[in-house]
């Protein structure tokens, strides 16, 4: 049976699309149009109560019952548990992806979040919102965190050891957007290495194609903006 996928073509949404692509799962996917309004739909919150995609429907969930997910994070757990596939085969290989998927969750993916906010979208605002300071914090931090990156591929072929993981389906989407948050890999040959490793695996490149027609400059859709930056009741 498929597994129902909400989703729109954002780094989140990627993890999940890569990991349904590389497990080799069926899946039907349901456009969550951000950038409309989508994710505030009644129909929607009752999968994702947070109103962020992706989410997911599996009807064959535990107990051969259908069951919902959302959280990026939570729904590479379930995948990787699923199948068996990507998650590590020791206790010490899950302890490994554990780190560094929460490393993404906690950190990599809300620093690189806030950059693209402040660098790209905050002045595009009106009125324009050009903040040195804020945009200066989330650049010098993800660098920071790139560089902590950077060490650990020194050492390993991938995120978490010498296997490609969820670890690795969670970084990589954030991670291939470096140059929208005002990095550099000059000084990352290990990241830039690993980035072009993962790009080549035809599951990453499936999954992060999916929808690319629909991703929107919210730069200038004012719509958009109002939606995603806007204040809500």
């Amino acid at each position: 049976m498929s597994i129902d996928l909400h989703y729109w073509p954002t780094p989140n949404g990627w993890k999940i699309s890569i990991a349904l692509e590389e497990m080799n799962l069926p899946y039907a996917v349901h456009f969550v149009d951000i950038g409309a309004g989508d994710q505030f739909k009644p129909e929607f919150l009752k999968i994702a109560p947070n109103n962020r995609m992706p989410a997911i429907v599996d009807p064959d969930g535990p107990d051969r019952a259908p069951i919902a997910i959302f959280e990026s994070g939570a729904i590479l757990h379930y995948l990787a548990r699923k199948t068996g596939q990507f998650g590590g085969t020791s206790e010490r290989q899950r302890i490994a992806v554990d780190q560094w998927l929460m490393w993404q969750m906690g950190g990599l993916g809300p620093m690189a979040g806030q950059a693209h906010h402040f660098l790209k979208y905050a002045p595009a605002l009106e009125p324009p919102q050009d903040l040195p300071y804020a945009k200066d914090r989330y650049q010098r931090e993800v660098a920071r965190l790139y560089g902590v990156l950077d060490r650990q591929l020194g050492a390993n072929e991938f995120v978490a050891g010498d296997g490609f993981t969820i670890a690795d389906m969670a970084i990589w989407p954030w991670a291939t957007l470096w140059e929208g948050q005002a990095q550099t890999l000059d000084d990352k040959p290990n990241m830039a290495r690993w980035l072009d490793l993962v790009g080549a695996r035809a599951g990453v490149r499936t999954g992060h194609a999916l929808g690319a027609e629909k991703r929107q400059s919210v730069q200038t859709d004012r719509k958009a903006q109002q939606v995603l930056f806007g204040k809500r009741d």
